[in-house]
């Protein structure tokens, strides 16, 4: 058996599956939210009783700290009805949920979650700011989203640069340049934050451009906009370029949003990956952030219950 990838410190905080289904039960989560047979089932009763106690019981129950604003991706937790999502992201603890679009805000308002990041303005992830022959329609959609972000009360609106389809790495930063300059004047006007995502091109995007933090910090200093920042997702960064931490501490200025994911794989953040989750979330905490870190693995459980589980757990871990 090869060593655990976490300390002792890291380990008390991932909380045992039993615990946290026993607190959720204790907690009132209701069988819309969890699937209908989930806390009428005896061997949910039975699982229940068999939790564990101890010093992990405390931190079970325990409020999360507020250090970190938490947060989780709608389209990882597809399952749920956008509504019982909201439901299930307030009992955990926190008020947040990521790439929601405008026909879904009024349910968060309904439950007092905030749209971490908005979406819907992109036109898709491969046709983005780096090629001009997608400006004029960006443009539009972007000016009309921004208004729509502002008037909902929310902050930050996702972008995407595209896929290179044969440009070089300086032309396309020269077109994202030109292209992002006609839309900053309005999101500064209104205090949104529109927020380019990197992601690794090496598995999961082939030919996208904003495949390093090196490429995203470029495009930021040539803006030269509060109002233009990074959505730092750790797991594509991991896979293209590593260092996690050290570019954390040396260049958050430009990080607007953070995403997590487990290593290999995007799958939970627990010991079965190689990142230390809780290391990261403290040092983002360092930095003096304030903005949000969304869950965005896909969880492996097959039912309600087990990807219920997977989240608050990931909470858990990055709640430093």
């Amino acid at each position: 058996m090869s060593a655990p990838l976490f300390s002792q410190e890291l380990a008390e905080q991932q909380l045992p599956r039993r615990q946290l289904l026993k607190q959720l039960a204790a907690g009132g989560l209701t069988a819309g939210v969890l699937g209908s047979s989930l806390l009428q089932s005896k061997v949910f009763a039975a699982t229940a009783d068999q939790a564990t106690t101890g010093s992990n019981a405390v931190a079970a129950n325990a409020p999360l700290k507020g250090n970190i604003q938490h947060s989780v991706s709608r389209w990882t937790y597809g399952d749920l009805s956008i509504e019982a999502l909201c439901q299930l992201v307030k009992k955990l603890g926190f008020a947040a949920i990521d790439l929601v679009g405008p026909a879904d805000w009024p349910v968060l308002k309904q439950y007092g979650i905030d749209s971490s990041m908005c979406n819907g303005a992109e036109l898709n992830l491969i046709d983005g700011w780096s090629n001009p022959q997608f400006h004029d329609e960006l443009i539009k959609r972007y000016r009309a989203h921004i208004d729509l972000v502002a008037d909902a009360g929310y902050k930050n609106l996702i972008c995407f640069s595209g896929n290179a389809k044969g440009l070089d790495r300086e032309t396309a930063l020269q077109h994202a340049v030109k292209g992002l300059s006609q839309i900053l004047p309005q999101a500064e006007k209104h205090g949104v934050v529109i927020q380019m995502e990197l992601f690794n091109s090496k598995v999961d995007h082939p030919d996208y451009l904003a495949d390093s933090s090196a490429w995203g910090i470029e495009l930021c200093k040539r803006l030269k906009s509060d109002n233009f920042k990074l959505l730092y997702d750790i797991y594509h960064m991991q896979i293209m370029e590593g260092d996690i931490i050290r570019t954390i501490q040396d260049q958050h200025q430009y990080f607007g949003h953070y995403h997590t994911a487990g290593v290999p794989g995007r799958h939970e953040i627990d010991d079965s990956q190689e990142l230390n989750y809780a290391a990261i979330a403290r040092a983002i905490v360092a930095t003096g952030f304030k903005g949000y870190l969304a869950q965005e693995f896909i969880p492996t459980p097959t039912t309600p219950e087990g990807r219920v589980l997977s989240l608050a757990q990931a909470v858990r871990i990055c709640d430093v």
